[in-house]
């Protein structure tokens, strides 16, 4: 296959994913179409395309409109993949790629959207026809933005595992890269040692240069222990982004940057807590004594987690043996609600690492 269908390729499956999994658009079937439109709330929606090169300039803008309003309760901002499900598509008449039309409420009479493809734009749109008021939310992006100033303070620190994505304005793989490249960033956003950033290769020649830049985009990867980078060659699609990451840098983070239950677990622990679960209550006291001896020789993130353990453990014996059950279900009801992510990441640790205290039940 030439190099050029390759990219077409990964860059369709990555919108198809993004679409997929986008939490603020509502993914619109053959099955649920008309459960979701036409009924209490007005509707926009883009009839797309996974292989349309204008469906994929629109999909960042889309995605904007709908975190937008996505708190707007009158207002659903939905899309259909009308290679999946051709006869929703043929229905409201659709020949052409994107097809965005607006469903006012209770009804499905649609109405052809012919303005701007700019978030700002349909919101303007949507504004007018469904009688709401909403801004467009401006959101920080989690991507280090690099120049000749800053890149060798950020790529080049030792303490940091650098992702760089070396890309050009005019790149039209580059701009298809961009919003995946986004969700990478803020999935790692708080992981001190991993930095996701990008340079733009043709403002910045000299730096591309030294770095064998020749096509846009180029990925590297600069660890902690090679600074001279390395070239990234995998995947595409946020998953790949991530798994790679996870692998090099020893980070336990899924594509939406929620900590998997993996994370905080430290080995030489895990080893010391099944003997822990195992013993009875004298010898518990013993083992206890073992695990805040080896927790003490961790460093970095492993003795954040290492004081998790001796916690969790000192709780275990002075509450019984169905504490850390106890103490899970309190912490999954915590999470069902509205947390900051920092504070997510606190009680998702607490919670892998006293699953292990539960082992033997």
């Amino acid at each position: 296959m030439a190099k050029h269908q390759i990219w077409f390729a990964v860059a369709a499956l990555a919108l198809f994913l993004s679409s997929a999994v986008a939490d603020d658009v509502v993914v619109l079937t053959e099955e649920n179409f008309e459960k979701e439109v036409g009924q209490d709330k007005g509707a926009l929606v883009e009839f797309y395309a996974p292989w349309c090169g204008h469906c994929k300039k629109l999909a960042p803008e889309y995605e904007k409109l709908g975190g937008s309003f996505k708190k707007a309760k009158s207002v659903l901002i939905g899309k259909v993949d009308c290679d999946e499900h051709k006869g929703v598509c043929s229905k409201y008449g659709v020949s052409g790629y994107p097809t965005i039309q607006w469903f006012p409420k209770g009804s499905l009479e649609p109405k052809k959207y012919e303005g701007q493809r700019t978030a700002e734009a349909l919101a303007e749109f949507v504004n007018s026809e469904g009688g709401t008021n909403v801004k467009i939310a401006s959101i920080p992006s989690s991507v280090v933005v690099l120049s000749a100033d800053n890149f060798n303070e950020v790529v080049l620190d030792s303490s940091k595992d650098v992702l760089v994505e070396f890309y050009a304005p005019w790149c039209g793989h580059c701009k298809n890269l961009a919003p995946i490249y986004e969700k990478v960033a803020t999935a790692f956003k708080l992981e001190e040692d991993v930095v996701i950033a990008n340079l733009d290769a043709d403002k910045y020649r000299d730096l591309a240069e030294k770095y064998g830049i020749s096509g846009f985009p180029t990925l590297k990867f600069f660890p902690k222990g090679n600074k001279d980078g390395e070239d990234y060659d995998g995947g595409r699609d946020v998953d790949d982004f991530v798994s790679f990451i996870n692998e090099k840098s020893g980070t336990n983070r899924d594509a939406k940057g929620q900590l998997t239950v993996k994370a905080g677990l430290v080995a030489s622990l895990e080893s010391l807590v099944k003997e822990f679960v195992a013993a009875t209550n004298e010898e518990k006291k013993n083992i206890f004594a073992k695990i805040e001896e080896e927790a003490g020789k961790l460093s970095g993130s492993a003795a954040r987690h290492g004081k998790i353990y001796v916690k969790s453990a000192k709780k275990c014996m002075e509450k019984g043996g169905d504490y850390a059950k106890s103490e899970i279900e309190r912490i999954k009801r915590i999470l069902e609600k509205s947390v900051s992510p920092a504070k997510a990441d606190e009680f998702n640790l607490k919670k892998n690492i006293l699953s292990s205290f539960v082992q033997s039940s």
